[in-house]
């Protein structure tokens, strides 16, 4: 790989970061807000913790717009502004309905952010590195979740009753970074070709990010012959066409939200106090949930061109049902607090080395260039639907039902992910975006 593909794809992948963090500072925050406001469970819920992610829902469905009409890049320079507006908003909110105003902005970062990196970094690369250096945009994800963790717990009582303020405006600097990194990275060729038929400067872009002149020259002709025979193709997205491919991202990002992910992450200090640890100690100890994350998600990135996307699905798969499933008990019998962190945290290896390796590239590879950011929208809509539905009732069945019934509960599903895998999801690891669309389309 090209040294210029590599920090092209890394740039953009920061966003990652901005995103992972974005999605967990909230958890450090959460029950110093509850004080705070004094708020009842369902405003907590619907409002403070999880407006963000209604944010990212309408950010999700209505990317596809700029990120098709103004292009990737110019995408994801307003992706940094929107995380640097909402940093500092947050921050100086004096009041729950002017914090939850801003965390929508943030969310709205988020949701666009799901869309326009993993299409840029799609169309960026090529069949045989695409898997690793789409990974990278998930690497940074949960990069971001682990700086959170450790940023929460080391801001803890920095500015008296107001850490929560810093716990959330630190976010701003690296925003800010990100911003005045992304304006350096090139266009996607792709989309140059498909929407400005810039067959010149998309040459350019894959010259400068091939790494010989050979690749550079078979991935332009590819594109070209996929754009000359669809370039008078007017169908939308959800043209009878593409069913299964909007069949097949939808129920991957359904079982990626009904894994119960969010529910852990946005509760992980709420939720490991019920295990047992302290207030002090369920800080910490959440910072151990990103770090295995952080490494799992490496362990995938080493995988994913290798094994391939369905291998990694049934791994995790398996872990999530063999994890769920012995939290759930640990619960019920109230074991120690140990016991129930141990399996908490083989259920983040299995999301980190499954579905959080493996969405983001597989909905980004799964539809056509010209509508691929509808798709992706689509996909990822679907994700952050359920995100949000999920964060808006964790507070209340966190707070209603005993631990062991959410855990049975996104186990059962998980049996579900397991059949969707085995039956329905092809393996896309090696193919070219173009034979891609060829394949899915018969």
């Amino acid at each position: 790989m090209s040294r210029k593909l590599i920090m092209a794809s890394l740039t953009a992948s920061l966003a990652g970061f901005l995103f992972g963090f974005d999605t967990v500072v909230i958890s450090g925050a959460n029950l110093p807000l509850k004080e705070l406001w004094n708020t009842s469970e369902w405003f907590h819920g619907t409002f403070i913790m999880s407006m963000a992610l209604w944010g990212t829902v309408v950010g999700a469905m209505l990317a596809g717009i700029p990120t098709d009409r103004l292009g990737r890049k110019t995408t994801l320079i307003w992706v940094g502004v929107l995380y640097f507006v909402s940093a500092l908003g947050s921050g100086l909110a004096l009041d729950p309905y002017w914090f939850s105003f801003f965390r929508f902005i943030g969310g709205l970062g988020v949701g666009v952010s799901s869309i326009a990196v993993p299409t840029y970094i799609s169309e960026i690369s090529s069949a045989s590195n695409r898997g690793r250096l789409g990974i990278l945009y998930q690497f940074n994800l949960v990069f971001g979740i682990l700086i959170a963790f450790i940023s929460n717990y080391l801001l803890q009582g920095v500015g008296g009753d107001n850490d929560w303020r810093w716990m959330l405006g630190i976010e701003a600097l690296p925003a800010f970074i990100y911003t005045l990194m992304v304006l350096g990275v090139p266009k996607s060729p792709r989309w140059l070709i498909t929407h400005l038929n810039d067959y010149v400067g998309a040459e350019k872009v894959l010259k400068e990010l091939s790494s010989t002149e050979a690749e550079a020259s078979a991935m332009l002709k590819a594109i070209e012959e996929d754009h000359r025979k669809t370039k008078d193709d007017k169908s939308s997205v959800f043209s009878a066409k593409y069913k299964r491919s909007l069949i097949l991202a939808f129920l991957i990002a359904f079982f990626n939200q009904l894994s119960g992910i969010n529910f852990i992450l946005y509760y992980a200090p709420e939720i490991l106090q019920k295990a047992g640890f302290g207030s002090s100690d369920s800080l910490l100890s959440s910072i151990s949930i990103g770090i295995v994350n952080l490494a799992f998600t490496f362990v995938g990135m080493v995988l994913i061109d290798k094994a391939g996307r369905k291998q990694l699905m049934y791994i995790g798969s398996i872990g999530y049902i063999t994890s769920l499933f012995m939290v759930a008990y640990g619960f019920y019998v109230e074991s120690s607090a140990l016991f129930k962190l141990i399996f908490i945290l083989t259920f983040i290896a299995s999301h980190a080395i499954g579905q959080g390796s493996v969405i983001w590239i597989f909905i980004s590879e799964i539809f056509p260039n010209r509508v691929r950011a509808y798709g992706q929208a689509w996909g990822s809509g679907t994700h952050w639907v359920f995100a949000a539905l999920i964060t808006l009732f964790g507070a209340v069945l966190i707070n209603t039902f005993a631990p062991w019934v959410a855990f049975v509960f996104f186990g059962c599903f998980m049996v579900l992910q397991l059949l969707y895998t085995h039956f329905m999801m092809p393996e896309t690891k090696g193919k070219s975006l173009e034979d891609l669309e060829d394949l899915l389309s018969k």
